[in-house]
């Protein structure tokens, strides 16, 4: 977003994110442009004068959700929450922000292979959020040592596929209790890593 909006442009511009989030989860990416800028409290001009094409929509609620999933993670951990709940925390949040991305499964890889950067961006932006939090929780003596970033992204991404297939969000987060588990020091694999 052009950080020279003024306050009201800028506001009008995250609502609209929002409610797109929210529309193209439960609808897919072909819900109605008309409903959401009406949800958003804008006309469908101002709409598409921030957001000429659907596409430039979509790509643009998906670049903002991942930012503020990934943006949480520093956020949890300022806030005092202990490594351990802050990456409990994130990882729910990580499962919803999935299920909002599979609402926009049918148009995001056109979009990821036309638009430059954008698969990369979000790629390394969810890499270093949850680096931040296995650092943290390792530090803490509450996270294997052991624990790749890259392994707990494919994890989560294994849950998020699972409980969407079931349609049980419930079950993504008792699967999340199970991976919390499996990182928590002591493992034997953890123990030869420090000896």
């Amino acid at each position: 977003m052009p950080r020279s909006l003024r306050a009201d442009a800028r506001a009008n511009h995250e609502r609209l994110l929002e409610v797109a989030a929210r529309a193209f989860a439960q609808e897919g990416t072909e819900a109605s442009m008309k409903a959401i800028a009406a949800e958003a409290g804008v006309g469908i001009g101002t709409l598409y004068r921030r957001f000429p094409t659907r596409e430039d929509l979509i790509e643009a609620t998906y670049r903002n959700e991942t930012d503020r999933l990934c943006a949480s993670a520093r956020r949890l951990l300022d806030e005092g929450e202990t490594p351990q709940a802050a990456l409990r925390a994130w990882m729910e949040a990580f499962v919803d922000y999935m299920l909002t991305k599979r609402g926009m499964a049918d148009a995001l890889p056109v979009i990821l292979a036309s638009r430059e950067g954008l698969r990369l961006h979000s790629r390394d932006a969810l890499g270093t959020a949850v680096t931040t939090l296995l650092e943290a929780g390792i530090a803490a003596g509450r996270v294997r040592r052991d624990a790749a970033p890259n392994d707990v992204l494919m994890a989560l991404g294994g849950i998020t596929l699972i409980s969407g297939h079931e349609h049980e969000r419930a079950l993504a987060s008792r699967l999340i209790t199970l991976l919390l588990d499996g990182l928590a020091p002591g493992h034997p694999a953890d123990t030869a890593a420090t000896a």
